[in-house]
């Protein structure tokens, strides 16, 4: 075993046990110097973490599923997001950190409003089908996205007749049982943490 493995697991002791202050650890790896043993330690210990976690990634087929799946559904909402918030390209050309700020969270509300739009819609939908006696395979409904832009006109309708117009109520109960995806999450669940 490397010295700067052996020095790594001395200061991840030492803080457990708080023998070293969190200042003082940090004072050392903010000093950045290759030479430092504790900074070469923890640059050892993140490569052995990153080296055991590939090697799982690598055998585990039900893992790299996951992980496929999982960053296919952060790649759709970047994209939708970006979708959303299309002006100047997404860029943010102003240098002011609060208006930087303000933009970003502009863009999020409006993000999540569309979602929230979508999710109503798709559960008006379902609620239609049931009503008219279709089968709904839970299956089915796990494969559908609220990350749909067709029925946006990004330049607006600009008409003033329907202000005085109230939303029907919100109902959040939808007839479908779920709960055998829930098993199976469950089970591969344990399966990834059993690996």
């Amino acid at each position: 075993m490397s010295p700067c493995v052996v020095a790594g697991g001395i200061v991840a002791v030492s803080v457990r046990e708080g023998t070293i202050s969190s200042s003082t650890l940090l004072k050392r790896l903010r000093s950045g110097s290759r030479k430092n043993a504790t900074y070469a330690a923890f640059r050892e210990v993140g490569r052995v973490i990153r080296t055991v976690q590939l090697l799982r990634y690598l055998s585990d087929a039900l893992l790299r599923r996951r992980v496929t799946a999982a960053t296919n559904k952060v790649e759709s909402f970047n994209r939708f997001s970006q979708g959303i918030g299309f002006g100047n390209r997404g860029v943010i050309a102003d240098n002011d950190p609060i208006e930087q700020e303000k933009a970003m969270k502009f863009n999020a509300l409006l993000t999540n409003a569309v979602i929230f739009h979508n999710a109503l819609d798709i559960a008006e939908i379902v609620r239609q089908l049931l009503e008219e006696r279709w089968e709904i395979d839970p299956e089915d409904l796990a494969h559908i996205s609220p990350y749909l832009t067709e029925h946006i006109n990004r330049f607006g309708e600009y008409s003033t007749h329907e202000l005085g117009i109230q939303p029907d109520a919100y109902d959040p109960k939808l007839d479908v049982d779920f709960t055998p995806l829930r098993e199976h999450d469950l089970s591969t669940a344990v399966l990834g943490q059993a690996a």
